[in-house]
């Protein structure tokens, strides 16, 4: 890459391997269902998350818009974390486009809403009330600092829906950062939702797209709703052939990025006037904010990495910062962002 950009793993670009892929790859008109490509990496993400279908879709917010479209209809209600990407960070799709009502409930410092909680939330049949109907969770925890939430913790969500007929959805935007956190096989804990949506554009690299899977029946439906949405691509196995790569080989070298983010929390942690935790750090997030004795104001710190070291982080909220490691992030990258932040904070 052209500069060292830490503000997230959605500015990875493909690797060189996807590039040549992209090149080669065979292709046909998905809309038609032709796309050889398109099929091998729906099956492909089917198989690997153990799901009887797949379909690729453009990004992670329309996989999980399309799930929430396909599970619930208008006048349904939505159980979801306060704190989920799907409440916070999707512009309010489910209930703009389809009429579905969140009811957010506060999480733990790793994204988990209390299984007590979610069960008393179920709405009862009552004409004055919306009627519950899925219960949206996510996995790992963007909202903090990239968690990695445990299998049991599905189970519990599984055993509250199946015994109130409530549909699970699992935004898996990065699934594969969680599990490889958790030393576990995916299906430890898509085994316990009814779709998943996975982004094949952040730290997997893909230049563009998520896959969206469940069972048949439930893909049916979402195709039909890809299309209302306007998300019908035609020769898209230029852009699967990438996410095959992405799914294939990326999901293998994780571990990588999430070292590099424990080599920036241990430095960061280092350095007067920042407070990060490196134990909470177990992706590739790292969360830090400014002390109070710091004169600069966050944008002038972003500005100075950027300006004069070429570096760029992001804002996430007041005076914190959140830095993401990925793919193109080397140690000495790791290491020229702790000695710039030294830099700026002892001026």
């Amino acid at each position: 890459m052209d500069t060292i950009d830490f503000r997230s793993d959605t500015v990875t670009w493909p690797t060189p391997a996807m590039r040549t892929a992209m090149a080669a790859a065979p292709v046909g008109d998905d809309v038609y269902g032709e796309d050889p490509t398109v099929t091998a990496l729906e099956t492909l993400a089917a198989e690997r998350l153990g799901k009887e279908a797949g379909l690729f879709v453009s990004s992670g917010t329309q996989g999980n818009l399309i799930a929430a479209l396909c599970h619930g209809q208008r006048g349904d209600e939505a159980i979801v974390g306060s704190d989920a990407h799907m409440f916070c960070w999707e512009a309010g799709g489910m209930a703009t486009l389809g009429g579905i009502t969140p009811l957010p409930l506060p999480t733990d410092d790793v994204g988990r809403m209390d299984l007590a909680r979610v069960r008393a939330s179920i709405r009862g049949d009552d004409p004055h009330w919306p009627r519950s109907r899925l219960i949206l969770t996510e996995n790992s925890s963007g909202g903090n600092q990239g968690a990695a939430i445990p299998p049991d913790y599905f189970e519990g969500i599984q055993a509250i829906a199946q015994a109130h007929d409530l549909k699970v959805h699992l935004d898996g935007a990065r699934l594969f950062n969680a599990t490889t956190a958790l030393g576990c096989d995916p299906q430890a804990i898509t085994r316990h939702v009814d779709s998943v949506s996975i982004c094949l554009s952040k730290g997997l690299c893909a230049p563009v797209g998520a896959v969206l899977v469940g069972d048949r029946p439930f893909i049916h439906q979402a195709r039909r709703t890809r299309k209302l949405l306007g998300g019908g691509m035609r020769q898209a196995g230029v852009l699967a052939a990438a996410g095959l790569i992405a799914l294939d080989t990326m999901s293998q070298r994780l571990g990588e990025d999430h070292l590099q983010a424990q080599r920036l929390a241990q430095g960061l942690a280092q350095l007067p006037n920042l407070r990060v935790n490196p134990a909470q750090v177990q992706t590739n997030m790292v969360f830090f904010e400014l002390g109070a004795a710091v004169t600069l104001s966050p944008g002038e710190i972003i500005e100075r990495l950027q300006t004069n070291y070429g570096i760029r982080i992001g804002l996430y909220a007041g005076q914190t910062f959140r830095a993401v490691t990925h793919y193109w992030i080397q140690p000495d990258h790791v290491d020229a962002l702790i000695a710039a932040m030294a830099a700026i904070l002892t001026k």
